[in-house]
C-alpha cells in the first residue's frame, strides 16, 4: 500500500515538472499587454513556422534615418489559418499596418495583434484588418 502511494506521488511530481516549463515558454510576460502600438512599414521577411510565425517589418523613423527592423511574433500557422489568414496574406515587399504589444524592454519587437495589408491586392485582403494572435 505504501509503495503504491509513493509511486502515485512520484508520478504526480514528474507530471507537474513536465508541464511547468511549457507554461513558461508560452508566457507573454515580456510584452506590454495593456497597450497597443501602431506601426506602418514594409514586410522584409515572413516566417510561417512552428511554434510561432514571424513577420519582420522595416519601419521608417521620423528623422529620415535607416528603417528599423522590427520582429513581430504571431501564433503558429494552424492558428493563423483558423483566423482566416492564408500564407500569401502578406509577402516580402508588402506595405502593412500592424497593431501590436511592444516588448517591455523597448527594443524593436512586438506581439502581433492585428495586421492590415496595404498592398492594394483585394484578393489578398487589402485594407482588411485580421487578427494574428
Amino acid at each position: 500500500m505504501m509503495t503504491s502511494k509513493i509511486s502515485i506521488a512520484t508520478a504526480a511530481i514528474l507530471a507537474v515538472s513536465l508541464v511547468v516549463p511549457t507554461g513558461a515558454h508560452h508566457s507573454h510576460g515580456n510584452y506590454e499587454l495593456t497597450d497597443f502600438i501602431h506601426l506602418d512599414g514594409t514586410v522584409s521577411e515572413v516566417h510561417w513556422i512552428n511554434p510561432h510565425s514571424w513577420i519582420f517589418l522595416e519601419v521608417a523613423d521620423d528623422n529620415g534615418e535607416e528603417p528599423a527592423l522590427w520582429a513581430m511574433e504571431a501564433t503558429n500557422p494552424a492558428g493563423l489559418t483558423r483566423n482566416g489568414i492564408a500564407r500569401n496574406h502578406v509577402l516580402p515587399g508588402d506595405p502593412i499596418r500592424v497593431r501590436c504589444h511592444r516588448l517591455k524592454d523597448g527594443s524593436d519587437g512586438c506581439l502581433l495583434g492585428f495586421v492590415t495589408p496595404l498592398h492594394g491586392d483585394a484578393a489578398r485582403g487589402h485594407g482588411i484588418e485580421k487578427e494574428w494572435d
